[in-house]
């Protein structure tokens, strides 16, 4: 039985996680775990996870859990290092990181020093600190397993291949709420128009993201950490279907490709199940005889500049990445709190670009500084 460590329990990817777990008793078992805010959730989950430990964002709410769910056994922490406590935690054998934003990244760090290998969903991380996470996690020995529909599609296509066969990565995008929208009615769009996305069901923060294209943005810069291609190597090509989740092309031009339909479970379940598969009776099988046609275009980087700002910040390396998560989660949540227009975003994200001074190959603490400045920075902005 595998034992897991669960960051991000009450979200997308979380509860998807606890629905994989269900569906295999036999073969999982949620050893601890963390939530944020949606505690009401939490509660429903508590018992039937009945994990040893359970970390939560607040003092008052983890008293509060303590109290009600005393006669579990359950170890009940907060913040910080309730966090990085469920992510290193000392039975479990993986890290599912399923919280969303760059907070993911310390308790990350702290799970490949316990030798704990990453089921990483929260592509933050390596987005902030790619360079880090990876070296780190060689140094350790363990492995980063990528739970991201795109990047499970690649990792999938690689098994058996050499890397120096590779010609390119091609990570498909379905466009997001706005896809079929111009630039000019873009200006008047909601909040609620944002989340309304055509193939996926994903957190608020994910779903503006992928409306933005940025949420494609920070898969290329992962895609590059994960699998140590170049910029230049990974293409984004617009599929609405979101049938073919990515492909490889190889030198001989044979390329190969990873279909299944839109669930967020069979990803999930492959990065914990690796290198094995079992069942996943609950999933929808993909009849292509069904869908008929599939649809490609090429990526407009005028009509979605968030992505173009991604591939410079990537180019240019170090932690220009870093202020570029920071400016993005920063610009988003003041969207989604109304203060600003979905266009603003843009703005917001391009200005914090051109005001950082980027520091190549950055330790930690230079990382950490980057994050906490730039969010200052677009606060100032937001004024």
């Amino acid at each position: 039985m595998k034992k897991i460590s669960l960051l991000g329990a009450t979200g997308s990817i979380g509860r998807q996680t606890i629905e994989i777990v269900r569906e295999h008793p036999d073969q999982f078992k949620i050893v601890a775990l963390s939530a944020g805010k949606n505690i009401g959730l939490l509660r429903e989950v508590i018992p039937f996870v009945q994990p040893d430990l359970i970390s939560v964002l607040s003092k008052e709410d983890c008293d509060s859990l303590k109290a009600e769910f005393s006669h579990l056994g359950i170890s009940f922490m907060y913040g910080s290092d309730g966090l990085a406590e469920v992510a290193a935690y000392s039975d479990a054998d993986v890290l599912v990181n399923a919280v969303i934003g760059s907070v993911g990244l310390e308790p990350t760090l702290k799970a490949i020093k316990a030798g704990k290998d990453i089921a990483i969903a929260n592509k933050e991380t390596l987005v902030t600190a790619g360079h880090i996470v990876t070296s780190e996690a060689r140094k350790a020995g363990v492995k980063l397993l990528p739970v991201d529909s795109e990047h499970s599609a690649i990792f999938q296509a690689l098994q058996g291949e050499q890397e120096k066969n590779i010609e390119r990565l091609i990570i498909t995008a379905s466009g997001g709420s706005f896809r079929d929208r111009t630039r000019a009615e873009l200006e008047s769009v909601t909040v609620e128009d944002a989340l309304n996305h055509p193939n996926w069901s994903m957190g608020a923060k994910i779903t503006i993201d992928s409306a933005s294209m940025m949420n494609k943005g920070l898969e290329v810069i992962e895609a590059h950490w994960l699998f140590g291609i170049d910029y230049d190597k990974i293409d984004v090509l617009l599929h609405r279907e979101s049938i073919i989740h990515s492909m490889v092309e190889f030198q001989d031009t044979s390329v190969i490709a990873q279909l299944g339909t839109p669930d967020m479970r069979v990803p999930i379940q492959y990065a914990l199940t690796y290198p094995d598969r079992i069942p996943l009776p609950s999933a929808n099988r993909l009849n292509l005889a069904e869908i008929g046609r599939l649809h490609f275009s090429k990526m407009d980087f005028v009509r979605f500049p968030c992505l173009k700002y991604a591939y410079d910040a990537g180019r240019s390396g170090g932690t220009m990445t870093t202020a570029l998560n920071a400016a993005n989660e920063e610009a988003v949540a003041a969207f989604l709190s109304g203060k600003i227009s979905f266009l603003e975003i843009e703005y917001l994200i391009a200005k914090a670009l051109d005001w950082h001074q980027a520091i190549l190959d950055p330790g930690l603490e230079a990382i950490l500084l980057t994050d906490k400045e730039t969010r200052k920075y677009i606060q100032t902005l937001l004024k």
